[in-house]
């Protein structure tokens, strides 16, 4: 059974769920010796129960003896009905968007003796102790950098930056021709524009920055210290809104799609709000750049749709051959990816303009450069409570706060919390 510990510790992954409804429980054998499978699965208003079960028929055909049970896990979302449901005695066989942590390791099923894990996207980057407990089917990618294209036109930019010195350089540019050039927020996207910046450098650098900043072997100051200058930078030339502290996400994101930004550092799940726009800037997107002198930036991506087969399951092996089919069946990838618009190297589906240049971003940064961002995943992680400081430092640096400052608030934390 899992530990306390480990209740409190995946439960407080809650925070990140999704309102959902219904919940259901599975795993048992149905009668003539079919085997039901139990799928806990993040259900959204894209994701749906039908779409769920659409996706699995295929497998159930080709298995005959297998029934897949789609499992809502309501209201609580994913990160609270697993450590509920697994003191219950009612843990699913297979649960998806739930990638592996130190703490729930031992309640997985290690993967590591098949290739359709080794091999799936970002499998090494989310391996703890060197095994392999989730496959996943694509990513999110993080560090971008999206662009009014006739802003840049106007100001007279006529390739996008390959260095952070030539971004700063076109911030100048863009300003002198009128433009605001950072579109940024409030709330959680306060730290975004900053660790666009940072990430693709100290990665590079530091490529265990987040074991040796959790252990204090370095610092804050000392890695990431050049990037706050530079957004302190930025903030004081006026490169950045200067209402950031006072806009919301959604009106962030509304102002850049309706051109009245140059610049909108943001995900790679923007693209599918420009494709719902209306009227939308006309925009492209390059990847974050690192300072002069790096030969391979760092790409901050997460993984899409992680899928883990818990250890309680009856049914492993039947598990292990619906989770196959999930993250290898090329129908049920494409499936996948497009509903929420993630990204895989050498799987194109039907996408606008924005989409085929972000996807050719992908396919040219090799595995080895993908980073985690904020908190961090597997044995990358940082202290709990960092991506709330970054965000609070951010914060300050906005509200006129020096970066001396800033890098040394985070020094100080890093002192109380590294371990």
């Amino acid at each position: 059974m899992i530990k306390r510990r480990t209740l409190i510790a995946v439960g407080a992954l809650a925070a990140i769920g999704l309102g959902l409804s219904g919940c259901a429980t599975g795993g048992a054998a149905q009668s003539g010796g079919k085997q039901t499978v139990s799928l806990l699965v993040n259900v959204t208003p894209n994701l749906t129960e039908d779409w769920w079960n659409a996706l699995v028929k295929p497998f159930e055909k080709a298995h005959p003896d297998i029934d897949v049970k789609i499992q809502n896990p309501g209201a609580e979302g994913v990160a609270a009905a697993v450590p509920r449901l697994l003191a219950a005695g009612e843990a699913p066989d297979v649960v998806e968007s739930l990638p592996p942590s130190t703490e729930l390791a031992p309640e997985l099923v290690d993967l590591s003796k098949y290739d359709w894990a080794t091999k799936a996207p970002l499998a090494e980057q989310y391996t703890i102790d060197g095994k392999y407990y989730m496959a996943g089917i694509g990513l999110q990618v993080q560090s971008l950098w999206f662009y009014n294209k006739d802003a840049f036109a106007a100001a007279g930019i006529t390739e996008t930056p390959t260095t952070v010195e030539q971004l700063s350089d076109d911030l100048a540019k863009l300003k002198k021709a009128g433009w605001t050039g950072i579109q940024t927020g409030g709330d959680w996207m306060s730290s975004y524009a900053l660790q666009t910046v940072a990430l693709p450098t100290v990665i590079a650098d530091n490529h265990d920055w987040y074991q040796k900043m959790s252990d204090g072997t370095l610092t804050f100051s000392k890695t990431y210290g050049d990037s706050v200058r530079e957004y302190a930078d930025w903030i004081a030339k006026g490169y950045v809104n200067d209402d950031a502290l006072g806009i919301k996400y959604a009106d962030a994101e509304q102002n850049f799609l309706s051109g009245k930004a140059a610049l909108y550092p943001m995900g790679s799940w923007f693209v599918a709000s420009e494709a719902a726009a209306k009227s939308p800037a006309n925009i492209g997107v390059f990847r974050a750049p690192a300072f002069s002198g790096t030969k391979q930036p760092a790409m901050g991506a997460n993984i899409a749709s992680p899928y883990v087969i818990m250890k309680e399951s009856k049914h492993q092996d039947a598990a292990a051959e619906l989770v196959k089919y999930l993250v290898t069946d090329k129908t049920a990838i494409l499936d996948q990816l497009k509903v929420d618009g993630n990204y895989r190297a050498g799987y194109d589906y039907e996408m606008g303009d924005l989409g085929a240049e972000l996807l050719k971003i992908v396919t040219d940064t090799p595995d080895s450069a993908y980073t985690p961002t904020g908190q961090g995943y597997g044995e990358r992680t940082l202290p709990t409570g960092y991506s709330t400081e970054i965000n609070a430092q951010t914060q300050a640096l906005l509200g006129g706060t020096s970066a001396a400052d800033v890098n040394k608030a985070m020094d100080d934390w890093f002192t109380a919390n590294a371990h």
